[in-house]
C-alpha cells in the first residue's frame, strides 16, 4: 500500500531530478527549475474555458515573473510539437506556454469555431487568464497564421513584445487571381478527401513524406518523429481538422500583416514542401512594418523539429536583440 509519506518522498525526488537535469539543457536552467520565492507552481497544465464553452488545454512552465513565450502549433498537431523549444527556452529562464488549438490535442473537439478569428479569440482568452504581458508569440505553419491574426487583433496594450512565424501560411496559400503563385484549391480538396477516406493512413503519409522532408534523397528518417506526429494528429477531432484545412489554406492575412507594428521574425526553409517558400515568407516579410526575413537553405517545413540546434539559437538571438 502506498502511503502519503511515500508519495511525498517520490514527489520530492522527482522535483530534485528535474532540477538536476535541466542545467544540462542550457544556461539559466537552475533559476527556471527552482521553486519560486512565492511558492508558485513552476510547471503546470490546465484548461481555459472560452465564451462558447470550449475548453482549451495549455501547459505553463517556468517562473510567472519571467517573460512569457507562447507557442502556437501547426495542423493537425498539439502543444506537444513544441517539446524541444519548451525545454530549451525553459532552460534559458523564460516562462513557456503552449496550448492545443480547439479541436486539436486535449482541447474540446469542436464542431464550430474552427477558423482563424475564433482561434485568435481563444488565444486572447488564454492570455487574459494568464495575464500575459510583453509576450513573445511563436507560431509554426497554421500556428503562424494564428499568431498573425492574434497579434493584429489583440496584441496592443503591452500584450505582445515580438512575434516569430516559422514555415507559416501567411499571406495566403490558395491560388487565386490575387495570388497567382498559390497552390490550386484541388490540393486542399485532396487533403480533405484523404482525411475523410482514411485519416489514420493520411496522418502517416504526411510526416513520412513532405512534412519533415523525409522523402528527399539521403534524408535521415526518424521513425520517432513520424510516430509522434501521428500520435498528436489522432488525438484531435476529424471534423475540426477537416474545417481547419480551409482555415489554413484560404484565410487571407494580408491586412493582419500590415497592421502589426511589433518586430516579427519570418523564418522559412527554402525546401518547404508544405508551404512553398516563394509564395509565403518573402511576401509576408514585405507586408510587415517591422519584419525580418531569415531563409534556411535546404531546410524542410518542420525545421524547428528536424534542426532545433539551428532554429532555437536564432529565435533566442531575435528575442534578446
Amino acid at each position: 500500500m502506498t502511503t502519503t509519506a511515500d508519495a511525498s518522498r517520490r514527489n520530492l525526488l522527482l522535483a530534485a531530478g528535474v532540477a538536476a537535469a535541466l542545467p544540462a539543457i542550457g544556461g539559466g536552467a537552475a533559476a527556471a527549475a527552482s521553486p519560486s520565492p512565492t511558492g508558485a507552481k513552476i510547471m503546470e497544465s490546465d484548461f481555459v474555458t472560452t465564451k462558447d464553452g470550449t475548453r482549451i488545454f495549455y501547459k505553463d512552465w517556468g517562473p510567472k515573473t519571467a517573460q512569457p513565450i507562447v507557442f502556437h502549433h501547426g495542423w493537425p498537431l498539439s502543444a506537444d510539437d513544441w517539446d524541444n523549444q519548451m525545454m530549451f527556452f525553459l532552460a534559458q529562464g523564460y516562462r513557456v506556454i503552449a496550448h492545443d488549438r480547439r479541436g486539436h490535442g486535449r482541447s474540446t473537439q469542436t464542431d464550430t469555431g474552427n477558423e482563424m478569428d475564433t482561434y485568435a479569440a481563444d488565444v486572447a482568452a488564454l492570455a487574459e487568464k494568464l495575464n500575459l504581458k510583453n509576450a513573445i508569440h511563436i507560431g509554426h505553419s497554421t500556428g503562424g497564421g494564428e499568431v498573425t491574426r492574434y497579434v493584429a487583433k489583440y496584441g496592443s496594450g503591452g500584450r505582445v513584445a515580438k512575434a516569430v512565424i516559422i514555415g507559416a501560411v501567411p499571406p495566403v496559400m490558395v491560388k487565386s487571381a490575387k495570388n497567382p503563385g498559390g497552390l490550386p484549391i484541388e490540393v486542399f480538396d485532396g487533403f480533405r478527401a484523404a482525411l475523410v477516406a482514411n485519416r489514420a493512413q493520411f496522418y502517416y503519409d504526411i510526416p513520412t513524406g513532405p512534412f519533415f522532408g523525409f522523402n528527399r534523397p539521403g534524408a535521415k528518417v526518424s521513425k520517432g518523429m513520424i510516430d509522434n506526429w501521428w500520435r498528436q494528429g489522432m488525438m484531435g477531432g476529424a471534423k475540426a481538422h477537416y474545417d481547419c484545412i480551409k482555415a489554413f489554406s484560404e484565410t487571407d492575412f494580408t491586412e493582419d500583416l500590415k497592421a502589426i507594428t511589433v518586430p516579427v521574425l519570418v523564418m522559412h526553409g527554402d525546401d518547404d514542401q508544405i508551404v512553398p517558400y516563394a509564395d509565403s515568407a518573402p511576401l509576408a516579410a514585405k507586408l510587415l512594418k517591422n519584419g525580418t526575413l531569415k531563409t534556411y537553405k535546404g531546410l524542410p517545413h518542420a525545421m524547428a523539429t528536424t534542426h532545433p540546434e539551428i532554429i532555437n539559437p536564432d529565435i533566442l538571438a531575435f528575442i534578446k536583440a
